[in-house]
Formats: C-alpha cells, structure tokens, sequence
C-alpha cells in the first residue's frame, strides 16, 4: 500500500468517528458555543452581507434580557458552560457591549466576538483585555482598495489594520482574521498574506462568497470551480509552509482537501453544539442559517431557552441528506449528511453549494 492509500485509508476511519460523534450528538447534543446577535446595524454596508446589516433598523433586546440569559444558562449549564461568541452586526455599537461582556466574564463564560475591527481604537483594545475577551475574528477582504469597495465604507481598510495593532499590542493570543474571497480579491492573497504576516496575527480563515444574503444579489462574487480549487491549494500550500491559514467550516471539501486545508474534518454542528440568540429574540442554530418559520425554535421573550435547546431544534438532528434524494444517494453522505445548514435551500430542500457535485 502506497503513501496516498495508507493517508486515504487514515482519513476514511476518522471520517467515521466523525459521522459517530454526529449521530451522537443528534440523539444527545451537547451544547458548546452560544452565539448573541446584538444588533443588525453596522458601520460598513458590505456588498455580501449574509444578514444584510449595515444602516438598517435593528430590533434589539434590552441587555438586562442578554444579561438575564447569561445567567439563566450558567445555572441550568453549570461546569460545562458554553463558549460565549458575540456578533451582530458590528456589536461594539451596542452602548452596553461591556457591561455584557464583564457580565459573562463574571459569571465564568469563555467569550470571544466577531467584528469589522473599524471601532477598536487603544481604549478599546484595553477594554476588551479587561473584560476577559479570549477570542476575535476581524474581517478584512483585501487591499485598501478592495477592501473599501467591498465593505462600501470609506477609510476601513486604514481603520481595520489598526484595530488588529491595537489588539496585538493588547498581547491577545486568538486574533483571527477573516477573509472572504472572490474573483477579483483572489489574486491579492499574497500581498494580503504579507500584510498579516506584518501585523503577527495570530491565524487566517479563508472562504469563498456564500450564496445567502446580499450576495445572492451578486452573482459575480461567487468563485469558479477552477477559482475555488486556487484558493483551497492556496491554504494548503501556506499549510504546508507552517503558517496558520485556515479554510471556514463550511462544507464537506473530499477526501483530496479534507484536513489538508483546515485542523479538523467537515462537521455543521449546527443545532448540535451550536445556538444563538439573535437581535430580536429568536433562537435558532447558526447565525447565517436562512431565518425562515421551520428554523426558528422559539423566542427568549417567551421561552425558556434551555428547554428550548433540550426539546426543539428538530430540523438540526436530522440529517439533512434525508430531505434530499440526490444527497442521500451521495457516495460521501455519511461524511457530508447533506453539507451545511446555512447553504441549505429550505424552499426546494437541495443544497445550494456542493463542491463534490460542482467539481
């Protein structure tokens, strides 16, 4: 047996502890990250934004119902507390980001959040690093022309690359960038890279246009094939070299780039391990699942969300390759159980983004 059969045969049988572990955690979740939607306004008007944010309306619960939440959780969830991820949005326009924030690092949650970088001057930065902030992913999409456009926001590109200064003088030891990749960013990966590499953050994650949001709006975000494949062999060879790139989560790649491009194998765990609570209240799995009546599980204004959690999110535990004949005749079904619920075309139940079939 060759190299590439005995490294086939490897990823086949942890392949299939991961599809154990999925049908597991189908039967008994457990839940591991906690997403908080604080808000759906933000300070840039990105072209794909999978929730539309920008200068829009926004409902917003009272931070004493977030608050309430934190509490409620670390009581019915106490010694196997949730990662705490806050988002929005951009979340640091909520005025009571940090009396959220110290909340939970009161209570013991680990917390991290996700943000456009603009509003993290040294203040904040400094504030963060009171608060017991363990985690930040900062978006950045490109060189400053790019990144200006896409974001449609003047200066973000100046402001983002200081917000990640300011975090890493701060000695955070998590600060992710996040790219989304399309035709035209594709070729200014590596200047990008070099910038990155400048600033010492600590890790890079890559993914393609997701064909949600605003960017269904904007075909010619969405990568080729032969595009898709450039930026899978782009992460793999940065691998490789030791760096910290990284493909998103998103969707089941084949055996020829499953953890060849990422530390560990496809696996949405959405309604599994993963929970949010968005802006208005509603409770459902991923933040970038498609926000329809089958996929919201509740409100926290009128349910409890730990019985929520316990007795609800039906649509998660089962596979979604059961909805679907093309997916549940898929050689790689029990690896894949129909991809990715936040690409999952809940209208005609098919999958929108398939590199197996696409490639």
């Amino acid at each position: 047996m060759d190299e590439k059969e005995l490294i086939v045969r490897e990823k086949t049988e942890q392949l299939r502890e991961t599809a154990e572990l999925r049908t597991s955690l189908m039967n008994d979740p457990k839940l591991h990250y906690l997403f908080f939607e604080l808000t759906l306004r933000c300070n840039e008007n990105c072209v794909h934004c999978g929730s539309r944010c920008g200068d829009v309306p926004s409902e917003e619960l009272p931070a004493e119902v977030f608050i309430g939440i934190l509490d409620k959780v670390a009581e019915d969830f106490k010694g196997r507390l949730p990662m705490l991820c806050i988002t929005g949005g951009e979340p640091l326009l909520r005025k009571e980001f940090f009396e959220i924030a110290e909340h939970a690092k009161k209570l013991g949650y680990m917390w991290g959040i996700t943000s456009n970088g603009t509003l993290i001057t040294k203040d904040v930065a400094r504030r963060l690093k009171e608060a017991g902030m363990a985690t930040i992913s900062v978006s950045l999409d490109g060189t400053k022309e790019y990144h200006d456009a896409f974001r449609r926001s003047k200066n973000a590109y100046e402001r983002t690359v200081e917000g990640l200064r300011n975090l890493m003088e701060q000695g955070f030891e998590e600060v992710q960038v996040t790219t989304v990749v399309t035709p035209k960013n594709l070729p200014l990966l590596d200047e990008m890279f070099r910038v990155l590499c400048e600033t010492d953050v600590d890790s890079w994650r890559l993914v393609g246009v997701e064909p949600i949001g605003r960017a269904l709006e904007h075909p010619e975000l969405f990568l080729s094939k032969s595009e898709q494949l450039r930026l899978l062999q782009y992460i793999r060879d940065r691998r490789e070299e030791g760096y910290p790139v990284a493909y998103a989560c998103s969707h089941w790649l084949g055996l020829g780039f499953e953890r060849e491009v990422r530390d560990s194998y496809f696996f949405c765990d959405a309604g599994l391990r993963t929970a949010s609570i968005m802006a208005n209240g509603d409770i459902g799995g991923c933040l970038d699942i498609d926000r329809r009546p089958e996929t919201i599980q509740g409100n926290v204004l009128k349910d409890d969300f730990t019985e929520v959690w316990k007795k609800r999110f039906g649509i998660f535990r089962k596979p979604l390759s059961s909805r679907c004949a093309e997916c549940a005749q898929c050689p790689d079904e029990m690896f894949c159980r129909g991809g990715s619920a936040h690409t999952w075309d809940y209208v005609n139940d098919r999958q929108l983004v398939c590199f197996r079939r696409d490639w």
